[in-house]
């Protein structure tokens, strides 16, 4: 019974300080610092070695202009516990009463502890950083190290300088922590992102850069190489980072990893010539042949992507002669995908294509590769208006992989096949739940087919301008985009003044670009840009017109307004931190 009493009187006295912390905390946050002292003066008593309580008591007594009851409690706790950082507490308490000659030599005794013992830079330098006494902070890391050039804090003072506003020697700190602590690059490269994506200020980037430059010219070891291709990365100069990939795999010709990202990026940025270049780099140098596979799978889609009609033979024969060196295998399945789509939907053969997949689902495939080959066949059963057993192979994906990205796919396709059909709501409901998925992609895909079903659902309950644009929609699925341009064209005529007038200028504007019509997409992206000002797509169509004088009319400096124009009056675009790292790159932010 003693001991059950003891443990309730324990708990007991437990929530009751817990109780007095929190009405404490409450009074403290509001400002009430006389109801506040009171709280946190008891639960010092209660438990004198805490330093918050110890802190808060302080803060209030100076709050309140108490500073003799202030420096009692600091020079209590200085005689009880002897620490150095009482000292730095004794100093500011002088500072707030402007007595700053007094101020100073309580500061510079704080600094001498740590001569006393090197150990006390913790406790010494962190009570400088929390008074933003930066200086004082600084000297006591430096005295530190000078004792025991063991120390290290790089970290604390790149942190330091950054506060200061001395950026470059803050980048040299942070250099120095990373190559002395490898293990710490990601905490450091986060923080350096931070700069690099920072629009009000221009010189870092160069600053860094020039940097890292100069650590690769007088240092031998790779990791700069590494870092510099890091860098490069972020900027999105991957011809550049492609430079020093090539760099390290002379020395290190052990792992192809980094290149093959590196590829991978350029091919999701759209880099063509470049991610040519790096899968041909793979291809020369690899006797894997995984990595072989992978890298003519890819030039084979970028070659796909550019051919006209014209190559379709021979890209063909390609595909046969590729399929025939590395076997119908397992192995191969991600080129006998890219084959089916090409003789589906370029070629307009989707029974040979149909005929490849059904081979291919043969083999033992993975659950992941089962599942996307079957996407693949459903891709083709929708190209031929098969609806219904398009929608049964979705379904399917959808309920075996529900938690994963390819099941979200899955339920993507659900909903726009749903919508090429016209059962608007049965799309909706789909799109509902995929707005919030945790792939980005997907999650922007469904909510801009959710808004564009809905807008135009609320304005016309017949949905009859909705069913033509779907219609057209669908033609450009199956590749056939001047049947698209016309269903679109009719609409305009048809339903001028109505919502749909503005996505259907969007369509048009992108079709022609992908046909290579370059004026006429600028024409249409303009007619939103001048006509809409308060468009949803309005975005979408400054960025689309920037893109086209960018990479393919080369003209930056009409591009170059465009970009702005997202960055200042479209922050919520999805396109925001693409349009930021065009324009700062077209304005030379990252030239030296």
């Amino acid at each position: 019974m003693q001991k059950i009493f003891l443990l309730l009187s324990f708990f007991c006295s437990l929530l009751v300080s817990s109780q007095n912390e929190q009405l404490a905390q409450n009074y403290y946050d509001k400002g009430e610092f006389e109801k506040a002292v009171l709280s946190y003066e008891e639960l010092l008593k209660s438990q004198p070695g805490n330093s918050i309580y110890f802190q808060r008591v302080t803060d209030c007594y100076q709050q309140l202009l108490q500073f003799d009851k202030a420096e009692k409690t600091i020079q209590d706790r200085l005689t009880k516990f002897r620490m150095a950082s009482m000292y730095v507490e004794l100093g500011y308490n002088y500072q707030l009463q402007k007595q700053q000659a007094k101020a100073e030599l309580n500061y510079k005794e704080a600094i001498e502890k740590i001569k006393e013992n090197s150990s006390n830079v913790y406790s010494v330098a962190s009570s400088f950083e929390q008074k933003v006494l930066l200086e004082y902070a600084l000297q006591a890391y430096q005295l530190a190290i000078s004792i025991d050039p063991r120390n290290k804090f790089n970290y604390q003072m790149a942190l330091l300088y950054g506060q200061m506003g001395k950026p470059e020697l803050m980048i040299e700190k942070y250099l120095d922590e990373m190559y002395e602590n490898p293990q710490n690059s990601v905490i450091v490269q986060n923080q350096l992102t931070r700069f690099m994506n920072d629009d009000s200020d221009e010189t870092f980037n160069p600053m860094l850069r020039k940097a890292l430059l100069i650590q690769v010219q007088k240092n031998q070891s790779v990791f700069w190489n590494q870092m510099l291709s890091w860098f490069f990365v972020q900027q999105k100069e991957y011809g550049k980072a492609f430079v020093q990939e090539k760099a390290i795999y002379k020395r290190e010709p052990d792992s192809f990893s980094n290149i093959v990202n590196l590829a991978e990026l350029a091919i999701e940025e759209e880099e063509d010539v470049i991610a040519i270049e790096i899968l041909n780099f793979i291809l020369d140098n690899t006797q894997d042949v995984d990595l072989q596979i992978y890298a003519q799978q890819f030039l084979m889609a970028i070659q796909i992507k550019k051919a006209k009609e014209a190559d379709y033979t021979s890209i063909k024969n390609q595909f046969e002669s590729l399929l025939k060196q590395y076997g119908i295998s397992p192995y191969t399945i991600s080129l006998q995908r890219l084959q089916a789509e090409f003789v589906s939907f370029k070629m307009k053969n989707p029974e040979e294509g149909k005929a490849i997949l059904q081979r291919a689902m043969e083999l033992p495939l993975t659950k992941f590769q089962a599942a996307e080959t079957k996407m693949e066949l459903a891709d083709i059963l929708l190209f031929e208006e098969k609806f219904n057993q398009a929608l049964l192979y979705y379904s399917q994906i959808q309920d075996d992989l529900k938690n994963d990205v390819l099941g979200h796919e899955a339920s993507l396709k659900v909903a726009t096949t749903s919508y090429y059909k016209t059962d608007f709501a049965w799309a909706l409901t789909q799109l509902k739940v995929l707005k919030s998925a945790s792939t980005q992609l997907i999650a922007n895909d469904a909510l801009e087919l959710f808004l564009l079903i809905n807008d135009n659902t609320v304005s016309d309950s017949t949905q009859t301008a909705l069913k033509k644009f779907a219609k057209a929609d669908f033609l450009l699925y199956q590749n056939k985009k001047q049947e698209a341009l016309e269903h679109f064209q009719q609409i305009l005529k048809e339903h001028k003044g109505d919502p749909i007038e503005e996505v259907t200028l969007l369509r048009l504007g992108k079709t022609y670009e992908e046909l290579t019509d370059y004026d006429k997409a600028l024409s249409f992206y303009q007619q939103i840009i001048d006509g809409f000002p308060e468009s949803i797509y309005r975005d979408e169509a400054l960025f689309f017109s920037a893109e086209v004088y960018n990479k393919y009319l080369n003209q930056p400096e009409k591009a170059k307004p465009l970009y702005e124009a997202v960055l200042f009056n479209h922050q919520d675009s999805i396109y925001y931190v693409e349009a930021r790292k065009k324009f700062r790159q077209l304005r030379g932010d990252s030239n030296l």
